[in-house]
């Protein structure tokens, strides 16, 4: 027994490096904000995320809404989201990532046999709920769908007037404003509409329940072939970089999407404009997963990347290019900080 706890600790161990993928396949509704996933609860039943998180560098998750939901690594995340054992959690951690953990025959006094049919079980099990969740969340996209178009099309032009905008100091470039007040961003993957964030007037942040986050985008501006496309996390960001450079840019929204978005660009421009990765830079949070993710997604699809350049005197929350840019506009404020996007 002591042989197989080391097993499951070496799995959650090895996991801790492939978090952003794991918790975006397990909580695919949920967003990275700073070093953590934050998510709703599927396994309560939740509506809306917020309560729920996981933090990317330990693996530790927490649903402050439920006292007695938490755990200390990824492999007991799983346990919890699939009801299973740990046991069970680690083995199909381990089969997902190829770590090769898990080969018992002839070393822990299980017959083979036995656990031939345990791992059958087990197999059968997991495909079954993957199925189910696949179904379930595809029919959640597509009902999302159907209610980004409708409401985007009934929505009005937004006001420049709009808290928001303001706030941020942007135009609304095309953006749309619902009825309730609430500015509208339409996010596209594959030329279609799939989802919307709703920004509040007080600044809170909504997608549409179900849709797609992971691959969509926001796009400003019309690429022009032989030009520059700019990729970055927020809208704010976005329309920042638009306004300042003329250029277009594709949003993602939270850096952990920025890959995908980068990744879907390159291949639909096939190479007809230059990509820059305007990434943010979280200086303040441990590993500043800000930069961390723009290198990762210029790397990976062969993009310049770029971050904002901090004058010596600028306050230290600030993260990103409206940041900067706010504060340019507002030197003599000495609270001109954050409230990033």
């Amino acid at each position: 027994m002591s042989d197989v706890i080391a097993k499951i600790q070496r799995v959650a161990e090895a996991a801790l490096s492939h978090a952003d993928t794991l918790t975006s396949e397990w909580l695919p509704e949920g967003s990275r904000q700073g070093s953590e996933w934050v998510a709703r609860n599927m396994a309560r039943g939740d509506h809306s995320s917020g309560s729920f998180g996981v933090s990317l560098a330990t693996g530790k998750w927490n649903d402050f809404a439920d006292r007695s939901a938490h755990g200390g690594d990824l492999v007991s995340l799983y346990s919890y989201l699939n009801r299973c054992r740990q046991v069970d959690a680690a083995m199909a951690i381990d089969r997902r990532l190829g770590l090769g953990v898990f080969r018992w025959h002839g070393r822990t006094g299980i017959p083979e046999a036995s656990l031939t049919i345990s791992q059958t079980t087990v197999t059968d099990s997991h495909r079954q709920r993957q199925e189910a969740l696949a179904n379930e969340r595809a029919l959640a996209r597509q009902e999302a769908m159907a209610r980004a178009r409708a409401e985007w099309d009934s929505a009005r032009p937004a006001s420049v007037h709009h808290p928001y905008l303001v706030s941020r100091g942007v135009p609304a470039f095309d953006l749309r404003q619902g009825r309730r007040g609430s500015l509208l961003i339409p996010l596209y993957a594959n030329g279609e509409l799939v989802n919307l964030q709703r920004i509040l007037p007080n600044g809170a942040k909504r997608f549409l329940k179900g849709g797609q986050v992971q691959g969509a985008h926001a796009l400003i501006g019309k690429p022009t072939p032989g030009g520059r496309l700019f990729i970055c996390e927020g809208w704010a960001t976005g329309a920042t970089l638009h306004h300042l450079t003329g250029d277009p840019v594709a949003c993602a929204m939270h850096a952990g999407n920025l890959m995908a978005v980068a990744g879907a660009m390159r291949v639909v421009l096939n190479g007809s404009l230059d990509l820059v990765v305007a990434g943010d830079d979280d200086r303040m949070t441990e590993g500043n997963p800000g930069r961390q993710a723009a290198n990762d997604a210029a790397l990976a699809v062969g993009a310049l990347v770029l971050y904002p350049e901090w004058p010596e005197d600028c306050p230290d929350d600030l993260t990103d290019f409206n940041d900067l840019y706010r504060w340019h506009q507002t030197p003599q404020r000495d609270d001109a900080g954050g409230g990033h996007d």
